[in-house]
């Protein structure tokens, strides 16, 4: 093998850059790290955690890849287009969409207050048009849109419909954008994590048993389980797929 093939096999994104939103932590951190450990530069989008924004460029930068943090609220227009124009003036283009910021939602709907909803409308729902509207704008042909979605839009409890309804419209968004944007090689997929352990889930940590025992693997997820099928998605074994909503849920019914 080639030192070029080796490099292809280990670092399968060189030369590609990839916009994560709400990175610095959880799920999008994995998924961040994931990539930049594949090579891929990164920029790393964070709402407040500097801090732990800056120790993630440092975690990708220690793995052979380039990183930079750029505050944004993705609820903010100016915000959102100033992470693709960041993007693109330290890499020269932007290639990856992974899209993971959003908020929890948790409510009866007969009981949801009319201010909550419409933050939580417009980060989840008018924060990922505005992402993805410029994601179709500005990303490089051959290029991969990834929205982090949830298994709440396939199976739903008590409490989560507002959230699974943003969520469920999202991904319609994405699905169109497949039909699209495939004449210029972009990828449009959605990945459906079940219940993960993040610090955004602690809460529900006395039910992680339960959540476990309806899975097959008998297990909850870890961050690492997301990023891997993002990694897929993001990579050339992902290009013949697209307009999909793929559950990472550890078969979560």
């Amino acid at each position: 093998m080639t030192s070029q093939e080796t490099s292809t096999a280990t670092r399968p994104l060189e030369g590609r850059t990839a916009l994560v939103t709400g990175s610095s932590r959880g799920i999008g951190r994995a998924i961040a790290l994931r990539l930049g450990q594949d090579g891929a530069n990164v920029v790393v989008n964070y709402h407040s955690n500097a801090e732990a924004a800056q120790e993630l460029v440092a975690a990708i930068e220690a793995a052979g890849a380039k990183a930079i943090a750029v505050r944004g609220d993705v609820a903010r227009r100016q915000d959102v287009e100033e992470l693709y124009d960041r993007g693109t003036s330290a890499f020269g283009g932007i290639d990856i969409l992974v899209h993971n910021a959003g908020t929890d939602a948790e409510g009866a709907i007969a009981e949801l207050d009319p201010e909550f909803v419409e933050r939580v409308v417009d980060l989840n729902l008018k924060g990922s048009l505005h992402t993805l509207q410029l994601a179709a704008q500005q990303l490089r042909d051959g290029g991969r849109i990834i929205n982090i979605s949830t298994g709440y839009t396939r199976v739903t409890f008590p409490g989560f419909g507002l959230y699974a309804a943003t969520k469920t419209a999202v991904e319609q968004l994405v699905l169109t954008l497949s039909k699209e944007l495939g004449a210029r090689g972009i990828t449009a997929n959605s990945v459906l994590p079940g219940v993960v352990s993040t610090d955004r889930t602690e809460r529900l940590r006395e039910q992680f048993d339960y959540f476990a025992s309806l899975t097959p693997l008998g297990r909850i997820g870890e961050p690492e389980d997301i990023a891997d099928v993002v990694a897929f998605l993001a990579g050339d074994g992902g290009r013949w797929v697209t307009g999909q909503s793929i559950a990472a849920s550890g078969g979560l019914v």
